[in-house]
């Protein structure tokens, strides 16, 4: 069994996940601000509510780490944080805003997370189609899109920095989702895969994707997004 990080586990595909790997048997540490009371029951799960984009606040993932499961086998990050609004309106505030949580964040985590990583552990980001290079881009998503590509960068740096210590990197850029992120930004807009079903692919994607890519940005879309 192994020992997995999930942050954004609060609601949507981060919650199906940590539900998934804890009922399979493997010790999950779920991050994320708010934590659902079904999580905190579960005998598998360890919870920590804390702000992925305060980069202090993330020293008691250090903590439990040192003090609880010694090694980390895999890393999913998962948080997002989106802003729909005209590039016109935009601020740097925003920008700050959402970067703190999409790319800081991964990056902070990642770095506090190395000592414990070994050889056979594997790091996934979770960026979306709006990231990828030549993809079909919205209008509105100028923040969220160009963050989700800036950890895509990231990534692929990380895999060749640590590849020779046997870490393995990879990016899921996901198409849309029907989670309660995407309705809030897009009332009334029908995704073609639930959450608990893209939650699926990536659980089996961390478990066995590092056998295949390191490096790799996978783009998971059925459609257009």
């Amino acid at each position: 069994m192994k020992n997995i990080i999930v942050t954004g586990t609060s609601r949507g595909i981060g919650y199906e996940l940590a539900l998934q790997f804890a009922n399979a048997g493997h010790q999950v540490l779920a991050i994320s601000r708010k934590t659902p009371q079904t999580l905190l029951e579960h005998q598998n799960i360890s919870c920590l509510s804390i702000d992925l984009s305060d980069e202090a606040a993330l020293q008691e993932v250090d903590q439990f780490l040192s003090s609880s499961w010694k090694r980390v086998d895999a890393v999913v990050h998962n948080a997002g944080a989106l802003l729909l609004k005209p590039f016109a309106e935009t601020t740097q505030s925003d920008f700050e805003s959402i970067y703190k949580v999409n790319v800081f964040a991964v990056a902070n985590l990642t770095r506090i997370c190395l000592p414990y990583l070994q050889s056979g552990s594997h790091v996934i980001t979770i960026s979306s189609m709006g990231g990828v290079r030549g993809s079909l881009k919205f209008a509105g998503l100028a923040t969220y899109s160009s963050s989700k590509g800036a950890v895509i960068t990231l990534t692929e740096l990380l895999a060749e920095e640590y590849k020779e210590k046997g870490i393995s990197f990879n990016v899921l850029a996901l198409g849309s989702v029907q989670t309660e992120m995407l309705n809030e930004a897009f009332p009334g807009y029908q995704a073609p895969i639930s959450a608990e079903g893209m939650a699926t692919y990536i659980y089996d994607f961390t478990l066995n994707g590092n056998k295949y890519f390191n490096g790799k940005v996978l783009e998971v879309s059925s459609t257009n997004p």
